[in-house]
């Protein structure tokens, strides 16, 4: 019968192992992560899509991802956002970037942010010409929505936003 001492506090019967190092730890220096932590990346890398980590690895690799994904969900909070029928107010801002798309999502709002998200991953301040589409999708007597949008991102100053 194999031993396992925890690799963090060196205590006899580690029950857990890290998913990244493979190394055993014990329920008290397992680090867990939720499972949506990074729901709104889009590809998650490797490193990041384990469950448990040991202190090590999670403040070597999941601790500055995950604070790097809540500054930009921050940031895409306060992303400006103008939509398609709002076009008197967006005619003079140059369109440069390609439009971001999102499909696939629960609800407007979670469209909405997801596409926001991405602007703001892409350090972008202002999403223009966004249009949101719903549509239905029927399961025989069930019926849920899927939301599809896209919108033009780009860099705009404040100070002109606040002018008008």
């Amino acid at each position: 019968m194999e031993s396992t001492i925890c690799a963090q506090c060196r205590l006899p019967k580690a029950p857990y192992q890290c998913e990244c190092c493979q190394s055993s730890i014990c329920k008290n220096c397992l680090q867990s992560l939720k499972k949506d932590s990074f729901a709104f990346l889009g590809n998650i890398p490797k490193d990041l899509s384990f469950r448990n980590y040991c202190n090590s690895c999670y403040d070597e690799k999941v601790s500055p991802a995950l604070f790097e994904y809540q500054n930009n969900l921050a940031k895409a909070r306060n992303v400006n956002v103008f939509f398609k029928t709002q076009s008197e107010e967006t005619r003079l801002m140059r369109r440069a970037e390609k439009p971001l798309k999102v499909s696939d999502c629960k609800d407007k709002n979670e469209t909405l942010l997801r596409l926001a998200f991405l602007a703001a991953q892409a350090n972008f301040n202002t999403l223009i010409d966004v249009v949101l589409t719903a549509e239905k999708v029927r399961m025989q007597a069930y019926q849920t929505t899927k939301w599809s949008g896209s919108g033009v991102p780009l860099n705009y100053d404040e100070a002109k936003l606040n002018r008008r």
